[in-house]
């Protein structure tokens, strides 16, 4: 999806804003506050907060959809592909922490089926290039296949949401990406034949 400079603007600063103060403090009049415009201004440009959190969820599919297709492109074995992946992931929402607490935002989405929709989309894209991954994996010989593909991309994709909500709950206090890189090493043991 297209932004005009300005939406990227109001994009860019409602991301600010929730890293800054959280998704509850995310309103159109502290969004107008923080940019320095008035609250008609933003509502020419989106219909609602609502809007503003699609923008958002649709930026992070984009960038999504471009590192899938990095993957999909690489010259590497299944191993290598399926660790960039998952490291990349923890180091996008460590520099994004805005787009974490929307991603992983359930209260957000339960009252609105277009932001859940987003959502669960986004969630089964990133497992079908787990799994195709796995599955390339296995047929390589280089991980296990007395577990099925789609049960070991949900064991990953578990374990990734479950790092990130203690890491937003414990107010950032940890270092993400080492995290995730304690999370490779146990994983690459599961994995591996």
């Amino acid at each position: 999806m297209e932004f005009t400079k300005r939406q990227q603007e109001i994009i860019n600063t409602a991301i600010e804003l929730i890293a800054d103060k959280g998704i509850q403090e995310l309103t159109i009049k502290n969004l107008s506050q923080k940019i320095g415009i008035a609250e008609s201004a933003i509502y020419r440009h989106f219909k609602s907060k609502l809007d503003i959190l699609l923008g958002i969820l649709s930026l992070f599919r984009e960038n999504k959809e471009h590192m899938n297709r990095q993957l999909t492109e690489m010259e590497a074995t299944a191993t290598d592909k399926l660790r960039h992946m998952l490291l990349k992931r923890f180091a996008y929402f460590a520099a994004n922490r805005a787009v974490a607490a929307v991603i992983f935002s359930e209260e957000l989405f339960r009252n609105d089926h277009r932001l859940s929709e987003q959502v669960y989309q986004i969630m089964q894209d990133n497992q079908q290039v787990i799994i195709g991954i796995i599955t390339a994996g296995q047929q390589a010989d280089e991980f296990r296949d007395d577990v099925s593909a789609k049960e070991m991309s949900f064991m990953i994709t578990g374990a990734l949401r479950l790092i990130v909500t203690q890491w937003r709950i414990a107010e950032y206090t940890f270092d993400l990406e080492q995290e995730g890189k304690r999370l490779w090493a146990t994983i690459e043991t599961l994995v591996k034949k």
